[in-house]
C-alpha cells in the first residue's frame, strides 16, 4: 500500500508484486506499480514504476484494500517481464485458486518446459492433441490419448534419477498397463534431439498413417 500511495492517485500494484499479492509467485526485487499518468512521477528507491496507456477500469481491482491489477492483467504483464516457466507457474496457481482469468491467460496445462516442448512436437508432426496432466486412478499422466489408450510420460534425468523415482516410475507404468494403457516414456534428449523418431513411434501407437 505504501508503494501505491507513494505515486498517488491512479497507481496500482502490478507485475511480480501483484502476482505476490494474489498468491501466485514470491515477491523478488523492487515493489512494482503501474500508473496511467505520464508526468510528475519521479523514480523512488526500492520501487519500479511502469507507465501504461491500457490501465483502465476493467483491469484493476482491490485486494486486501490495495489497488492491484486483476489476475488476468497480472498474468498478461508477467508475460513481458518474467520467464515463460514463471508465467506457467503463476497461471496454474491462479487456476488452482479459481481466480478469474481471461482466455489469453489460460495455460496449456503443462508444468514444465519439457512438457511444452512435447506439445510443440505433437503440433509440428501433425499428431492429434493429447489431454495434458490427466488423473488416471491414483496417478497424474503427463499426456493421454484417451480413445487410443496411449499415455506418454516425459522424463527429466535430474528429476527421475534415484532409487525412489525409479521404483515409482515402474509402479506407475505397471498399474497403468493393468488398466489398458500403453505407456511410452521419452527423455528430454529424445524429445529435443530425436523428435522425428518420437513422432514415428507415436504414429504407430496411435494407429496413424506415416
Amino acid at each position: 500500500m505504501a508503494a501505491v500511495l507513494a505515486y498517488g492517485r491512479g497507481t496500482v500494484l502490478s507485475h511480480l508484486s501483484a502476482a505476490a499479492l494474489w498468491g501466485l509467485l514470491r515477491q523478488e526485487g523492487p515493489i512494482e506499480v503501474s500508473t496511467a499518468a505520464w508526468s510528475g512521477r519521479s523514480r523512488r528507491p526500492g520501487l519500479r514504476l511502469h507507465r501504461s496507456t491500457t490501465l483502465k477500469r476493467g483491469v484493476v481491482t482491490q485486494r486486501r484494500g490495495i489497488p492491484v491489477t486483476t489476475p488476468a492483467r497480472t498474468i498478461e504483464d508477467l508475460r513481458a517481464s518474467v520467464s515463460p516457466q514463471m508465467v506457467r507457474r503463476a497461471t496454474r496457481q491462479a487456476e488452482i485458486a479459481k481466480l478469474p482469468l481471461g482466455p489469453a491467460a489460460k495455460s496449456d496445462g503443462t508444468r514444465s518446459d519439457l512438457e511444452r516442448d512435447f506439445l510443440r512436437l505433437c503440433c509440428r508432426y501433425g499428431l492429434p492433441a493429447p489431454e495434458v496432466n490427466v488423473k488416471v486412478r491414483r496417478w497424474t499422466v503427463d499426456f493421454l490419448w484417451r480413445r487410443e489408450r496411449v499415455a506418454v510420460e516425459t522424463d527429466f534425468f535430474g528429476y527421475h534419477r534415484g532409487r525412489i523415482a525409479f521404483q515409482d516410475d515402474h509402479a506407475r507404468d505397471l498399474e497403468l498397463r493393468r488398466h489398458g494403457l500403453a505407456v511410452h516414456r521419452f527423455s528430454e534428449e529424445q524429445i529435443n534431439d530425436h523428435a522425428e523418431e518420437v513422432a514415428a513411434d507415436l504414429r504407430d501407437a496411435l494407429g496413424l498413417a506415416s
